[in-house]
């Protein structure tokens, strides 16, 4: 099974959106394995926004992702990092559909409720960047099958 990171930003936590954000990835079928609460650094946030430094904005995003906890997060399931930026929808929150949790929750384009990988190449970094192993869990799901045994 494949995995992804996800984390809800401040904005999210400020608006009590947690359990919305958390509820929609389950209800898709995605099993959590891995999550905490976290007060992002200024290092942490040069290191997890590095292709954004440079940019004119990026000041005003550290200030705002290191301003409240954010919840960090480990996702899993079939296609996880494709099926997961499917439901977070696009980064401009004004450009996102309906339906999807920045399209349904945020009007932004830096405080968008949430941070979803990219790829998988990227969802590996960030989750070790973020956890350590023995801080994702990888647990038996028994109630419900969510995927058709030839898949």
């Amino acid at each position: 099974m494949e995995r992804t990171f996800v984390m809800i930003k401040p904005d999210a936590l400020e608006r009590e959106l947690v359990g919305e954000i958390i509820n929609r990835l389950e209800r898709k079928g995605l099993k959590l394995v891995a999550i905490k609460m976290i007060k992002m650094s200024k290092e942490k946030a040069r290191e997890h926004y590095s292709h954004l430094v440079d940019k004119p904005f990026y000041p005003s995003l550290e200030e705002f992702i290191t301003s409240k906890p954010c919840i960090a997060m480990v996702w899993q399931g079939k296609n996880a990092v494709e099926v997961v930026r499917k439901l977070v929808g696009l980064t401009n929150s004004r450009e996102a559909s309906p339906g999807t949790i920045r399209g349904d929750y945020s009007m932004s384009v830096s405080k968008n409720v949430i941070h979803a990988s990219d790829s998988k190449e990227t969802a590996e970094k960030e989750i070790k960047r973020f956890f350590e192993e023995h801080e994702i869990f990888d647990w038996h799901r028994n109630r419900l099958l969510y995927y058709a045994e030839d898949e």
